[in-house]
C-alpha cells in the first residue's frame, strides 16, 4: 500500500513538472552565466548591445517592460519569427552579478520544449551564439576598466568655477569635452587659474531615464573674485560624506563606478544619494593607457 502511496506521487510530481514545464514555464531555453561587474553595467550593456543589433544583424529589438538594473522583456521580431527575451540580473556579492537569459519563440515554443533538452536544434544554437556573443562582448569591455570599492570618506571642500549642464549618461564625457572651451576659455581670457583637476557634482540623476544634470568644475583660489558671465558660476564644493569607489578606465564609463556603489549600498543596507562627486585625476587629453587614468567618486549618504 505504501508503495503504491509513493508511486502515484511520484506520478503526480512528475506530471505537474511536466505540464509546467510544456505550458507555463515562461521561457524554451534559458540561459545563464555570471560576470564581475555591477548590476547596472550589465543593465546598460544589454540596452547598448540590443541597440547595436540593428547595425549588425538588422535585428530590432523592443522593450516591452524593465525595472531598472533588475531585469529587461524584450521582443524580436525576425522574418516569420517573434521571439522574447526576459533578462534578469541579480547581484551575487559585491563583485559579482549573475544573469539569467530566457528565450521564448512565439510560433513555436512547444516544439522548443520537447527538443532543447535532447537535441542541438537550430534556434537552440542560435541563441545560444547570440547570447555568447554579448557575454564576449561584456567581458571584453569589462577588461578595460577596473572599480574598487573604498569604503566610507569625505570628500574635499572646493572653490570652483563651474557651468551646468544636461545630457544622458551614455554621453556625460562627450557633453564635457564639447563645452570645454566654454569654461576654460572664460578662465583664460579673464587670467584664472585652474589650481587642481575637475569634478563633476551630479545635481540630478534620473535612474528611470537615465538623464543626468551635473556641474562640470574646475578647482579655482578661493579669493579669486567672483565674474559675472551667462554661462560660468562661482560656487563652494562642500565637503561631503558617502562611500566611495576608485575608478581606473576611460571617462566615458565612469558610470560604472556608480553602479558599483549603489549595488554594494543595497547589499549592506545603506541608503544613498543618487548625486554622485567625481574627481578626474588624469588628463584624457595626454592619451596613455586608459586603465592607468583614475577617478575618484564618492556617493554621499542620503539625508532622507
Amino acid at each position: 500500500m505504501n508503495k503504491k502511496i509513493i508511486v502515484r506521487g511520484i506520478l503526480l510530481v512528475f506530471s505537474i513538472s511536466l505540464l509546467w514545464y510544456l505550458f507555463i514555464k515562461k521561457s524554451d531555453y534559458i540561459i545563464s552565466f555570471k560576470a564581475k561587474t555591477a548590476t547596472g553595467t550589465v543593465f546598460q550593456g544589454i540596452q547598448e548591445w540590443s541597440t547595436a543589433q540593428i547595425k549588425i544583424n538588422n535585428e530590432n529589438f523592443s522593450t516591452i517592460e524593465q525595472s531598472r538594473y533588475n531585469f529587461i522583456i524584450q521582443k524580436l521580431k525576425k522574418g516569420n519569427s517573434e521571439f522574447e527575451y526576459i533578462w534578469e540580473i541579480n547581484s551575487v556579492n559585491d563583485s559579482v552579478t549573475a544573469i539569467s537569459v530566457g528565450v521564448k519563440e512565439i510560433n513555436n515554443s512547444f516544439y522548443n520544449r520537447l527538443t532543447v533538452p535532447f537535441f542541438n536544434t537550430e534556434f537552440k544554437k542560435q541563441q545560444l551564439k547570440k547570447i555568447t556573443d554579448f557575454k564576449n562582448g561584456l567581458f571584453a569591455h569589462l577588461e578595460n576598466l577596473k572599480v574598487k570599492i573604498d569604503g566610507e570618506g569625505t570628500s574635499e571642500k572646493t572653490f570652483v568655477a563651474y557651468i551646468n549642464l544636461k545630457s544622458v549618461m551614455q554621453e556625460k564625457a562627450q557633453t564635457m569635452i564639447m563645452n570645454d572651451v566654454v569654461a576654460t576659455g572664460f578662465l583664460e581670457k579673464n587670467n584664472i587659474k585652474i589650481i587642481g583637476r575637475p569634478y563633476v557634482e551630479v545635481v540630478n540623476w534620473d535612474l528611470e531615464t537615465e538623464k543626468l544634470d551635473f556641474n562640470y568644475c574646475f578647482p579655482i583660489a578661493k579669493n579669486t573674485p567672483i565674474i559675472p558671465d551667462p554661462n560660468v558660476k562661482f560656487k563652494i564644493l562642500p565637503a561631503i560624506k558617502g562611500f566611495k569607489a576608485t575608478y581606473n578606465g576611460n571617462f566615458r564609463t565612469s558610470d560604472r563606478a556608480w553602479f558599483a556603489l549603489l549595488d554594494y549600498a543595497k547589499r549592506h543596507k545603506i541608503s544613498l544619494e543618487n548625486k554622485p562627486l567625481e574627481h578626474f585625476l588624469a588628463n584624457p587629453f595626454n592619451g596613455g593607457n586608459e586603465l592607468e587614468w583614475e577617478t575618484k567618486i564618492i556617493i554621499p549618504y542620503s539625508s532622507k
